[in-house]
């Protein structure tokens, strides 16, 4: 769920099924239609208990492309859950992996990008990601340091960087040299499998069992051993430690949406500078996303605030504190009040 678009995003409605891509459909259809337009053959890598979610979405995806971690346990676990999978089926296919809730638009340049991630895993024993130059200074996204000269395509990685605080964002915006970190991957399973062979051990020979207890047809084993392997998300696993990645660099349109200000700075204002969606009445507002569904909206006032209204629950807060959203939802499980969630 992600936490900050709350309270639209809930368990049963999480970031990648609402309507958030062009034409007012779900982030996940725009993704896989993407993906089908680009690949030979397209997977939906996700947790069991959203099959269902992903199936009222997704009806045309049948159950032998569906790859099924029995919980969530982090990118590490789910990408090499699916390297496994697919290196059952041919140890040399290529694997991209294209998160499912980010809004992007620029087919031709997507796809110019996408190719030579795909030719650059293809010919090269390389794990290859995707980066664009800032466009803003971004304290929310992570960077990654690639320089020298573009060959086949691409550049060589020299380091990833976390979430930076904004002075070290702003450097990066002035600095050649540093991109955004999309997590779009790109590998040939066999590669990727051998580093994390190097760099994470301890899931490659969890995964193993899991893939075995589920050749067996005891799912049950699976998912109790797939629940014991550790957290940790592929970029620090994998990707800060290797010394085999690559970068094509782009210059798409692109958006993680990662809260509500990010969402109403995509969204046409009127001449006040509002953002509304649904039924309102705004008197003396401005610079203000609105988000009603059933019921009239009314402000009085305001400047640089968000509302979101709900069936059972309604967020208000000023744009500034928009990445606090998920600090409700923190508040939410604390206080047990888990049907809100």
């Amino acid at each position: 769920m992600g936490t900050r678009l709350w309270p639209r995003s809930r368990g049963s409605t999480p970031k990648h099924v609402l309507p958030l891509a062009d034409r007012g459909r779900p982030l996940l259809r725009a993704t896989y239609d993407r993906a089908k337009s680009l690949a030979d053959e397209v997977f939906v890598l996700t947790e069991q208990r959203q099959r269902p979610i992903i199936e009222a979405v997704l009806p045309e995806v049948d159950g032998a492309h569906f790859i099924l971690e029995p919980q969530a346990r982090g990118t590490t676990n789910a990408y090499g859950l699916a390297a496994l999978t697919l290196m059952e089926r041919d140890p040399s296919a290529v694997m991209l992996a294209l998160p499912a809730d980010h809004v992007v638009h620029g087919t031709t340049k997507v796809a110019k990008a996408v190719k030579a991630a795909v030719r650059a895993a293809a010919t090269t024993n390389s794990l290859v990601t995707v980066g664009l130059k800032p466009t803003f200074p971004s304290t929310g996204l992570g960077y990654i340091h690639a320089t020298g000269r573009v060959s086949g395509g691409t550049l060589r990685v020299r380091r990833f960087i976390e979430k930076p605080d904004l002075a070290s964002a702003r450097k990066y915006m002035r600095t050649s040299g540093y991109y955004w970190n999309l997590a779009w991957f790109c590998w040939r399973v066999e590669v990727f499998v051998e580093e994390l062979a190097k760099h994470a051990p301890r899931h490659l020979a969890g995964l193993r069992k899991v893939v075995a207890a589920r050749a067996a047809g005891d799912e049950p084993e699976a998912a109790r051993l797939y629940g014991r392997l550790p957290v940790e998300v592929v970029d620090r696993s994998v990707m800060e430690k290797t010394d085999r990645l690559l970068l094509v660099p782009a210059d798409f349109d692109w958006a993680d949406i990662g809260n509500w200000a990010e969402f109403g700075d995509r969204v046409h204002a009127d001449d006040r500078g509002n953002s509304v969606e649904g039924e309102s009445i705004l008197v003396d507002t401005r610079g203000s996303l609105i988000l009603g569904q059933r019921r009239l909206v009314a402000a009085i006032g305001l400047e640089d605030m968000i509302i979101i209204d709900t069936e059972d629950a309604l967020l208000v807060c000023p744009r500034s504190r928009a990445q606090d959203v998920r600090k409700v939802v923190e508040a939410l499980r604390r206080a047990r009040k888990t049907r809100y969630l």
